[in-house]
């Protein structure tokens, strides 16, 4: 089997036209020669985005803040901060995180062609089953970020994103948005189609969609779905042991004797337990995150942290940069030069994609709303106690039903304290906890999309720019070079 692949023209944008012919005379590598086991390993490792999303992810949400007026101004940082389309093209984009992930579903695509090619061979099946998985979930992430979130009134006429299923064979194509809800389908029959095929036999479990790290996006989206049965049954199976507590990051252990630079090469480990799945991106995220303008300020940083339900997360540790930005080192940058002499080069940043406190906290959410009350305070009880210090953990900490009513409701009268208040409470003290924990991770921005929550970000002097719920701007903007394509843009406000 000898197999040519053409990119989608849904990332035209990093083709070239005049290399256009050249480029499809020629095999892009070796690993589209899929003619064996070890071929098709080789080309799953494109399966998964390269692209990072948390630089215009942050931005975005209410993670940071102007930082003075100071610090290094950045197209993707400030656009984003401003809720404006970045047009810029490099890493850390939108609209390189757009290319990466059709590339990434390009690959998948391939793998399961060939598997298909070759008569749908039972050695095959694990291969089939990540490539499924991947697929999937550079979809998903896909649909969240570049068309309306996930509501069941409104998705089944929301324009979603195309799902591709087939490997190009010519360079001009037209693609159709599907719905929303479609897109949702799809890729909810992929993952379940390929989770029952995955093994676990990697040498190096992280970097792959092993059956942990596939029941792991199933919770994240069924999460979004709002199928909060599905979310329960899913952690459950991530962590059948039922040791789901003892897997988180042991903030009051280990990391509680690290420097900065060794918390953030542990943070992103393959050998770290909480790290359920890693992605390999290309990125500046790890330098730049302390240095941007719009950043995290110290305010800012302690008021996520302290102001829970359970006080002050202080087993999360904090560092600063010149008094200015304040923030959790979690990244550590691995630089490859362009050649032995060369200053110049490309970073890459391991980023964790799914953790085993994503699971824990989407859990209790998930309880919290299927009316298990007590189940969703013990779990997040086994958060708060691995998030603060052993001698700052007490019974004041134990989140209960009163810790809940007084931290929230303290006016209310007893009376009016019914299962609905407290179950709403619950639901906040969730998103407390993601806030927190994911600090400069991303999905900070995706709890805002679901929930609808209105942004304000200050410029300094005195000012502010609000985004409000249902405004268009939450919406990514598509390249503009999907047009070619017959894709339609966002909308934008009249006003923008």
């Amino acid at each position: 089997m000898k197999r040519k692949f053409i990119y989608p023209i849904l990332l035209f944008i990093a083709l070239p036209f005049a290399g256009c012919e050249k480029y499809l005379d020629q095999l892009p590598d070796q690993r589209t020669l899929l003619n064996n086991g070890e071929k098709l390993s080789e080309l799953l490792v494109s399966a998964y985005p390269s692209g990072n999303y948390i630089t215009f992810c942050e931005a975005m949400s209410d993670n940071v803040t102007d930082n003075f007026g100071m610090g290094t101004n950045d197209e993707t940082n400030t656009n984003s901060y401003a809720w404006r389309d970045v047009t810029a093209v490099n890493q850390d984009s939108p609209i390189y995180y757009w290319n990466n992930a059709y590339r990434a579903i390009a690959a998948a695509n391939e793998v399961l062609k060939a598997i298909a090619d070759a008569g749908d061979p039972a050695e095959f099946a694990s291969k089939k089953g990540e490539a499924l998985v991947a697929r999937a979930y550079a979809h998903f992430m896909l649909v969240n970020l570049f068309a309306k979130f996930y509501n069941s009134s409104t998705s089944n006429v929301d324009m979603g994103i195309p799902y591709v299923e087939i490997p190009e064979t010519v360079v001009w194509k037209n693609y159709e948005r599907n719905t929303v809800s479609a897109v949702y389908e799809k890729i909810e029959r992929d993952l379940v189609a390929g989770l029952p095929l995955i093994v676990d036999n990697y040498k190096i479990p992280s970097y792959h969609f092993n059956r942990k790290a596939a029941h792991a996006f199933a919770v994240r989206f069924y999460l979004y779905k709002r199928d909060y049965a599905q979310v329960i049954a899913h952690a459950n199976l991530a962590f059948p042991e039922g040791n789901i507590e003892n897997n988180m990051r042991d903030m009051n252990g280990r990391y509680a004797t690290f420097g900065s630079e060794e918390f953030a090469y542990e943070y992103t480990k393959s050998t770290e337990r909480a790290n359920i799945l890693l992605g390999e991106t290309t990125s500046w995220w790890a330098r730049r995150f302390r240095q941007y303008r719009y950043s995290t300020t110290s305010a800012l940083l302690n008021s996520v942290i302290q102001g829970t339900v359970a006080g002050n997360l202080t087993a999360i540790r904090t560092w600063s940069l010149s008094s200015q930005s304040f923030y959790t080192r979690k990244f550590m940058e691995h630089f490859v030069r362009t050649s032995i002499n060369a200053t110049t080069g490309v970073g890459y940043n391991m980023v964790p994609l799914f953790s085993t406190e994503e699971v824990l906290l989407s859990r209790a959410e998930a309880l919290a709303y299927q009316g298990q009350y007590d189940a969703a305070m013990a779990d997040l009880n086994a958060y708060a106690k691995n998030r603060i210090k052993v001698a700052d953990y007490n019974s004041t900490r134990v989140i209960d039903r009163q810790k809940i009513k007084v931290y929230f409701y303290n006016e209310l009268p007893e009376e009016a304290y019914t299962d609905a208040v407290l179950q709403e409470g619950l639901i906040q003290s969730c998103l407390q906890f993601r806030r927190a924990e994911f600090m400069h991770e991303g999905l900070r921005w995706f709890d805002i999309l679901r929930y609808n929550i209105p942004v304000t970000h200050a410029v300094y002097g005195g000012s502010s720019i609000t985004l409000p719920a249902d405004d268009l701007r939450r919406v990514l903007q598509l390249p503009e070079e999907v047009k070619l394509s017959n894709v339609e843009l966002n909308p934008r406000p009249e006003n923008d």
